[in-house]
């Protein structure tokens, strides 16, 4: 049975839970749950903190986990990424008060607080800067105003809060995270390896049926080569003659993204009748 690491709080628990019920896995219905059997898929889930989810996997407690990018990095734990996911996207950087650090090299012999030591300490120790690093479990924008730090180091998404702390952000982002399917470093158990093979595919169909919808359209037969240039599908699209013969029906996936832009161009060329429909789940 393939055991399953899943954030029990925070901001990636949800998107992970309904990506892994979108793949056919059970879920509990209760957050005080902290154990989870689903032996219709041969899987078990452990709901667990995500800081600690890349430690259980890096010392093979569980087979498989989901956690954040930077999380895995900052544990410093034998576990590797296995797939990204597409979700809980952050970016992780240095701030200071507005105007008096600009580049990572002014970091020199500063102080810089942070919830993710292992983290800014490997980043400084690669660019050669040397700085003093003040772990902080949270609250790190509010080091700088109470005087235990010069800079901080931490997630950004809008800066909002920061701009509020009198910080502002400044040289390359040290991190791009987001959540991610990790593994052991070495995984040797056959079993394990062909759970954690289905899973993968389990996720990948998701991430595609999200990615993409399905498109059918009726189109004049004379017309059906235009068309089908701008819909080619990912082998091919599916044409079909209609009871009148001078017509053909098409089917194809394109971009979710692409949607309206695509069904202006088919109108254009001459299609009618474009229907769109959502995937719910595929495997490619």
């Amino acid at each position: 049975m393939l055991r399953i690491a899943v954030p029990n709080k925070g901001s990636l628990s949800e998107p992970a839970v309904d990506m892994l019920r979108e793949a056919g896995y059970r879920q509990r219905r209760d957050t005080r749950e902290l154990v989870l059997a689903d032996p219709d898929n041969d899987v078990e889930f452990f709901f667990l903190r995500p800081r600690d989810i890349a430690v259980y996997v890096g010392t093979g407690t569980v087979d498989a986990g989901i956690t954040g990018r930077d999380l895995l990095l900052d544990s410093g734990a034998e576990a590797v990424e296995h797939m990204q996911l597409g979700f809980a996207g952050s970016t992780f950087r240095y701030a200071a008060p507005v105007g008096t650090v600009t580049s990572l090299d002014q970091v020199e012999g500063l102080r810089v607080a942070t919830s993710y030591e292992v983290l800014v300490e490997n980043h400084l120790r690669t660019h050669g800067v040397t700085a003093s690093v003040v772990h902080l479990d949270g609250a790190v924008e509010s080091a700088v105003q109470l005087g235990i730090a010069d800079v901080v180091a931490d997630v950004v998404s809008t800066g909002t809060t920061l701009r509020g702390a009198g910080l502002e952000v400044f040289g390359d982002p040290i991190l791009k995270s987001e959540a991610v399917l990790i593994r052991p470093a070495s995984v040797t158990d056959d079993a394990v390896s062909t759970g954690l093979e289905t899973l993968t595919r389990r996720l990948l169909g998701v991430l595609t049926a999200r990615q993409y919808v399905l498109m059918d359209y009726d189109v004049p037969a004379h017309l059906v080569e235009a068309a089908v240039a701008l819909t080619p599908g990912l082998e091919s699209p599916t044409v079909s003659p209609l009871h009148d013969r001078d017509w053909a029906a098409v089917r194809a996936m394109v971009r979710r993204d692409q949607t309206n832009k695509l069904m202006d161009a088919l109108y254009e060329v001459g299609a009618r009748a474009i229907l769109v429909t959502s995937i719910h789940a595929c495997r490619l």
